[in-house]
C-alpha cells in the first residue's frame, strides 16, 4: 500500500508500514508507546494484514479492506486510545456487538484480549 503525501512543491510515496509508523511516532506519550505495541500485536497475530493509514490513522487491511485501526484523538484531546475494526472484521455475535475500544493502558491481560479479537477479526 501507498501513501501519496503533498508537501510543499512536492509529493511522494510512502509505504504502508513507514506511514503507519510515522503516524505513531507522532503520538504523545503514553500512547506513542501504547501505538508500537499494539503495531506490534496487530502484525504478529494476523500477519496476513497489511499495514496503511486510513483517514489518518493507523490501520490494517486484507485485500485492500481496513480490518481494524487505532487513533490517539488529538484534536480535542481524548483520554483514551481507541482500538476499533471496521465491517471487513469478523466480529459479529448476534444483532450487536462491540467494534471499539478504549484503552489507557496495555498490560498482559489487555493484550491477551487484542490478540484474540485481532485473530476472530480475520478468522
Amino acid at each position: 500500500m501507498k501513501e501519496t503525501r503533498k508537501k510543499p512543491g512536492r509529493t511522494r510515496k510512502v509505504d504502508g508500514e513507514s506511514a503507519v509508523l510515522e503516524k505513531i511516532e507522532a503520538m504523545s506519550e503514553p500512547y506513542k508507546t501504547m501505538g508500537h505495541r499494539l503495531h506490534e500485536l496487530i502484525k504478529t497475530s494476523a500477519p496476513e494484514l497489511s499495514p496503511r493509514t486510513w483517514y489518518g490513522m493507523p490501520a490494517y487491511a486484507r485485500e485492500g479492506k481496513v480490518v481494524c485501526f487505532f487513533r490517539r484523538g488529538n484534536n480535542p484531546p481524548e483520554r483514551y486510545m481507541t482500538l476499533g475494526f471496521d465491517e471487513a472484521a469478523h466480529l459479529d455475535e448476534g444483532k450487536m456487538w462491540a467494534i471499539a475500544y478504549a484503552l489507557t493502558e496495555l498490560t498482559p491481560v489487555e493484550e491477551k484480549k487484542i490478540v484474540a479479537l485481532v485473530k476472530k477479526a480475520v478468522s
